[in-house]
Parts: C-alpha cells; sequence; structure tokens
C-alpha cells in the first residue's frame, strides 16, 4: 500500500514539474516594427524634418498613386487606414516585380507582414526603375514607386 502510494506521489511530482517547465516556453507575439520610446521628452525638442518621401495607405488607397525618388532613397509606408496593409511587390500574389530575391514571398520589396493601422513600413529603393506595388491585403489597392 505505501508502495502504491509512493508511486502516486512520484508520478504528481513529475507531472506537476513538467507541466510548469512547459507552460513558461509560450510563443513570442509578432512585432511591428513600431518602436516605443519610454524615455521623457524634454522641453526643448528641436522640430524634426519633414520626411521627404511618405506614401499614405488611407480607407481610400494608397497616396499619392505615383513616388519619384532617387536612387538609394527609403519609402515610408504609413498606415492610417482602419484595416492592416501589407505592401508588397507587384504582381499579386507573387510578389516578384521588383527584381531583387529573399524576401518571404520572393521580392524584398515586401513587408512580409500585416501592417496594423497607425504604424509604417520602410523600403530602401536601390535599383532605378518604375516599380508597381500593392496591398496584398487588399490587392486592388496600388501604387508605383518610380526610381530615378
Amino acid at each position: 500500500m505505501q508502495k502504491n502510494l509512493l508511486y502516486i506521489i512520484i508520478a504528481v511530482v513529475v507531472i506537476g514539474g513538467g507541466y510548469f517547465l512547459l507552460k513558461g516556453k509560450q510563443p513570442a507575439a509578432p512585432s511591428y516594427n513600431a518602436p516605443v520610446s519610454t524615455a521623457a521628452t524634454p522641453k526643448t525638442t528641436p522640430t524634426a524634418p519633414a520626411e521627404k518621401n511618405v506614401v499614405t495607405y488611407s480607407d481610400s488607397g494608397y497616396s499619392p498613386k505615383t513616388l519619384n525618388i532617387k536612387t538609394g532613397e527609403t519609402v515610408t509606408f504609413k498606415n492610417t487606414s482602419s484595416r492592416a496593409m501589407w505592401t508588397a511587390s507587384a504582381v499579386h500574389p507573387s510578389h516578384a516585380a521588383y527584381p531583387t530575391t529573399g524576401g518571404c514571398i520572393a521580392s524584398t520589396f515586401d513587408a512580409c507582414v500585416s501592417i496594423r493601422p497607425g504604424a509604417s513600413w520602410t523600403f530602401k529603393f536601390d535599383l532605378a526603375g518604375s516599380w508597381k506595388y500593392h496591398n496584398h491585403v487588399n490587392p486592388a489597392d496600388t501604387g508605383t514607386i518610380v526610381v530615378e
């Protein structure tokens, strides 16, 4: 009888210990490249320069529809809409129009995740050309970046 009780106690300890070890290993939540500063804002803050190359995504789509930039410049895609935005190279769903590969589907010109409302994503254009893009979540929303 005492032997059975000992086996039951050992089993409970092993199962309980395993549960607590595995409970602490939960997957991390995805990040959205939207850093949050916890530092206090100084009273004398210099005025930040306006962002040069910005495409805004609203409930009406991308604006401006066409943006001209120089080779090596970056473009920030800001989501001001009420829904997710996933900016990616044309053509849906292959995302292969921008010729550098290594992105999550094909081209590197691909956010690879849905950007939530209020957040943004930035991409550096190293190749000259006319590069069409779309919202992978709503492929009817499109635009063009012309790199000179």
